[in-house]
């Protein structure tokens, strides 16, 4: 269960991506994946990358709110690490209800697994990274084999995915969030734990300790059915961390927060190809 609350950016956001900066880097802005206005990305890539591991990263705020220019701190963040980050925008419910908003995300991978390349990334070495709301996309597009058959996206080039703080395991319909899916829609219709594939690739599921927004009950369950599937997965309880900070560490000058940047950079590096 979850009580979703907006993460979008906020007055803190704001300033810490105007301190974050993103010189040495090579950026490329509003990359188009979709019809929509909101169907862009921001691909941020170390100047010297060469086939470099791909992570595609999600922002949450309850499938309501958010986009990626709030987030230019986790693509330069990851970039820095030698990752070429793409922080993508989706479309947003109650008028893009599920599963627009996971049919954004494997249309997303596509086009990056198309572009990448040129950018000094590696098509074949993706990762896939979400926080909240986002969370929930990219775990769902990953192990619902429809979104990625949709997209033709071959789930071999997906070499791990990492959740932080997602609500992949609760009844929408005791929630405001009930209005980012159909009406009349069941958690078994919707929910990630309802879908994992087999062939999933490893997984990462971050918890914030003092989350009160998502309950550590999503993560239990996320896990207890990529285990049932035999998918890989490490579990992960940060503490000290709530439902914002948890991402928030994510970026380099706040990394004293918790060890949210560090876990994903291990994680990436364990399950990276060569």
């Amino acid at each position: 269960m979850t009580a979703l609350a907006a993460c979008s950016r906020d007055g803190a956001q704001g300033t810490l991506n105007r301190v974050v900066s993103t010189a040495g880097l090579n950026v490329t802005s509003n990359v188009r994946y979709g019809p929509d206005a909101r169907n862009v990305m921001d691909v941020y890539a170390p100047q010297d990358a060469r086939s470099a591991p791909v992570v595609l990263f999600i922002h949450g705020g309850s499938w309501e709110n958010g986009d990626k220019d709030g987030h230019k701190f986790v693509g330069e963040s990851l970039a820095r690490a030698g990752y070429v980050t793409a922080v993508m925008s989706y479309r947003l419910a109650p008028a893009n209800r599920y599963p627009s908003y996971v049919q954004d995300a494997a249309q997303a991978l596509k086009v990056l697994r198309e572009k990448v390349g040129a950018l000094g990334g590696n098509p074949q070495n993706v990762f896939v990274m979400g926080h909240s709301a986002g969370g929930f996309n990219a775990v769902e597009v990953v192990d619902n084999a429809r979104w990625l058959a949709e997209a033709d996206v071959p789930v071999s080039a997906i070499r791990g995915v990492i959740g932080v703080a997602g609500p992949y395991s609760y009844d929408f319909r005791q929630f405001s969030s009930a209005k980012a899916f159909p009406v009349g829609a069941t958690p078994d219709e919707v929910m990630p734990d309802r879908h994992v594939r087999a062939d999933a690739p490893p997984h990462l599921l971050l918890v914030a300790e003092n989350d009160d927004t998502v309950y550590p009950q999503n993560a239990l369950n996320m896990e207890a059915a990529l285990k049932r599937a035999g998918v890989p997965v490490t579990r992960t309880v940060l503490p000290k961390l709530n439902h914002i900070t948890i991402i928030a560490a994510m970026a380099r000058p706040l990394t004293f927060l918790g060890g949210t940047r560090q876990a994903v950079i291990d994680f990436i590096e364990a399950h990276r190809l060569p």
